[in-house]
C-alpha cells in the first residue's frame, strides 16, 4: 500500500466516552507510522452519504484524548434506508479519493459496515457501545465510564434515600442487555438488580423492598431501561422508530417506583440517569482500551484486512469478522443475576 492512501473515519450511533481516543490513535499512527492521510466523515453514515468531511491531522487530535463525545459528530443515519445509499457512499469515496473506511460504532453502525463490506467497500470496524452488548469482544470502551457514573450516582442516592426513608429506583441504560445495571448495581450495593434478559415480578421486588425497610434501611433498586415486568410490556418514551427500527425506551424506573409506593405503602422515588452515562471524561481504562483499538485498527487497514473488527479477548487485541461481531447481541447470562441475589437484602 502506498504512503499516499487516504483513510476515512466515522463515528456512528450514540456518543460514547473514548471515541476521541480512538480517533486520536488512528490519526497519529496512520500519519506518523504508516504515512497515511486521514479524513474525518462528520455525523456518522450521513458523512459519506453527503460528502461531509473534515481534516484529521496531528493538530486536530492533539488535545482530544480526555474529551467525551466525538469531534466528528454522530447520527443514527442508516444508508440502507436512503435512496441509492450504497452507491452514494461509493461515489463519495471515489470523489474524495478515500481508499478505505474505518467505522467506529455499535451493532447498527457495524451492521452497516458489514453490509458495505459484502458489497465491495473496503472497511474495518471498531466496537463502541456503553452497553457492552457487542458480541465477539469481551469489553467495549465506554462501558467502564458508564458503570463508574452510574455507581457514583447510586452512592450519592443512598445517603438521601436513608435520610428520608425512601426506596429509590435508579434507571440506567440497557435496551437489550443489562451489563450496566448488573455491574453498577453490584458496585453500588443495590438491593435489587433488574435487566432486560428476564421479565421481573413486581411482587418479588416489593418483597425485597419490604425486607429492607424492616431492617431500617432504605432500598436501592437498579433497573435497566429495557427491563420488562412479567405482566406488562416495555415502557416507551416514544413509539416512533429510528432508522434502525428502534423505539425510544425509558420510564420503567418511574413506573416501578409508583408501583412500589402503591403496593408497599412506602415512599418511593425514581432517578433516570439517561444520557448522563454517555457524557463527560472517559475513565483511564476506557482511554487505554480505545487507544489500543485505534492502533490495531490502523494496522488492519494498512494490511488490507477488510471486513474485520478489532476486539478484546482476555488482555489481547485480536481481529474478528464483522459478520461474527454483529450476528447477535451479547446479553447477561441469567446465572449472573442469580449470583447477585446472594447480596440482596
Amino acid at each position: 500500500m502506498s504512503a499516499a492512501e487516504r483513510i476515512g473515519v466515522l463515528t456512528g450511533g450514540g456518543d460514547c466516552p473514548g471515541l476521541n481516543a480512538v480517533i486520536r490513535a488512528v490519526t497519529r499512527k496512520g500519519i506518523e507510522v504508516h504515512g497515511k492521510e486521514i479524513v474525518g466523515f462528520r455525523s456518522g453514515w450521513r458523512g459519506p452519504l453527503e460528502g461531509l468531511t473534515m481534516p484529521l491531522g496531528l493538530e486536530e487530535v492533539e488535545r482530544i484524548l480526555d474529551r467525551g463525545g466525538t469531534i466528528l459528530g454522530s447520527s443514527r443515519t442508516n444508508p440502507y434506508k436512503e435512496a441509492d445509499g450504497v452507491a452514494r457512499i461509493k461515489r463519495t469515496m471515489a470523489e474524495q479519493r478515500i481508499d478505505a473506511l474505518l467505522a467506529i460504532g455499535g451493532e447498527d453502525t457495524l451492521g452497516v459496515a458489514n453490509g458495505l463490506h459484502e458489497e465491495g467497500v473496503p472497511v474495518v470496524g471498531v466496537p463502541k457501545t456503553i452497553d457492552n452488548d457487542l458480541d465477539a469482544t469481551d469489553y467495549t470502551f465506554g462501558f467502564d465510564t458508564a458503570v463508574h457514573i452510574a455507581t457514583e450516582a447510586i452512592d450519592r442516592l443512598r445517603t438521601t434515600a436513608e435520610s428520608h426513608h425512601r426506596a429509590l429506583v435508579v434507571e440506567v441504560m440497557g435496551r437489550h442487555a443489562g451489563w450496566i445495571a448488573l455491574h453498577s448495581g453490584l458496585a453500588g450495593g443495590a438491593n435489587v438488580i433488574l435487566g432486560p434478559e428476564q421479565r421481573f415480578s413486581v411482587d418479588w421486588v416489593c418483597d425485597w423492598v419490604t425486607r429492607r425497610f424492616e431492617r431500617q434501611y432504605a432500598p436501592i433498586i437498579v433497573v435497566a431501561e429495557g427491563a420488562i415486568p412479567q405482566d406488562g410490556a416495555e415502557v416507551l418514551q416514544a413509539g416512533e422508530r429510528d432508522a434502525f427500527g428502534h423505539v425510544r425506551l425509558g420510564g420503567v424506573g418511574t413506573w416501578l417506583a409508583e408501583e412500589i409506593s402503591q403496593r408497599t405503602g412506602n415512599e418511593s422515588r425514581a432517578v433516570v440517569l439517561g444520557h448522563t452515562q454517555r457524557g463527560g471524561t472517559p475513565t483511564a481504562y476506557d482511554r487505554v482500551l480505545a487507544t489500543r483499538f485505534g492502533l490495531h485498527a490502523m494496522d488492519a487497514l494498512t494490511e488490507q484486512d477488510f471486513g474485520s473488527m478489532v476486539a478484546l479477548r482476555g488482555t489481547e487485541i485480536v481481529r474478528v469478522p464483522l459478520a461474527e461481531a454483529t450476528a447477535q447481541l451479547k446479553t447477561v447470562p441469567l446465572h449472573r443475576y442469580t449470583e447477585a441475589q446472594a447480596l440482596f437484602g
